[in-house]
């Protein structure tokens, strides 16, 4: 199986469809993480197939939580994951990537603009920080992967979220077990409105999704 066609077939698995323009453009994103990642540490994957499965494909898993034409924070976006992917397969979302490496947001700004992209920018700083220019209050989606603590990073999105939004937390194998302690320290304060336990596709790598969201009226 081919490299695009092992993208195609992980991503129907998830539902999601890449048509033979966006995985052109997952492919110009691959080639271009593969140059920056020989001067500044993007992934320590290095195998192509490794990089889709993990990356790409791994991002994707979130879409079917994800509306289109709405707003969406990546924080702690790394290497562009999953905000950047979301973007090429949810193209009417305006994407803002939070990172506090500032190559990396370099990193991520080039292909953008490479990928020829539109509404989606990457911002340095640390979304803890109150003068990071990110807008408080205002985006639709808060999306973090495997950053901290679900506890943790739960409050660090909180602030971020509009009042109808949502909070996705993509986590690994231990995302079950995690949420039970997690359950302990919010509180009242989020609420659990949806979750998914799951394989990626074509491997035996175990994802765990929660969707959270702050309960207001708690901190009343």
């Amino acid at each position: 199986m081919s490299l695009g066609d092992f993208l195609i077939e992980g991503a129907r698995e998830l539902g999601v469809i890449v048509s033979d323009d966006k995985l052109n453009l997952f492919l110009l994103y691959l080639d271009n993480l593969k140059k920056w990642n020989e001067g500044i540490n993007l992934t320590a994957i290095r195998n192509d197939r490794e990089i889709v499965l993990n990356h790409f494909i791994d991002s994707l898993s979130i879409v079917p939580f994800i509306e289109n034409d709405k707003s969406l924070l990546d924080i702690g976006s790394g290497g562009g994951f999953p905000g950047i992917p979301l973007k090429i397969v949810r193209p009417a979302l305006q994407v803002t990537l939070l990172d506090s490496v500032n190559k990396k947001v370099s990193f991520m700004n080039d292909t953008v603009r490479k990928l020829q992209l539109k509404d989606i920018h990457a911002v340095w700083g640390r979304a803890e920080d109150i003068n990071n220019k990110v807008p408080r209050g205002s985006f639709d989606y808060v999306v973090t992967r495997a950053v901290g603590s679900i506890s943790d990073t739960a409050r660090l999105s909180s602030p971020y979220v509009s009042e109808n939004g949502a909070i996705v937390l993509m986590r690994g194998k231990k995302g079950p077990e995690e949420w039970i302690l997690a359950k302990e320290e919010i509180g009242c304060d989020f609420e659990l409105v949806d979750s998914k336990e799951f394989t990626l596709p074509q491997s035996d790598l175990v994802r765990s999704i929660f969707i959270l969201k702050p309960n207001r009226s708690s901190k009343s």
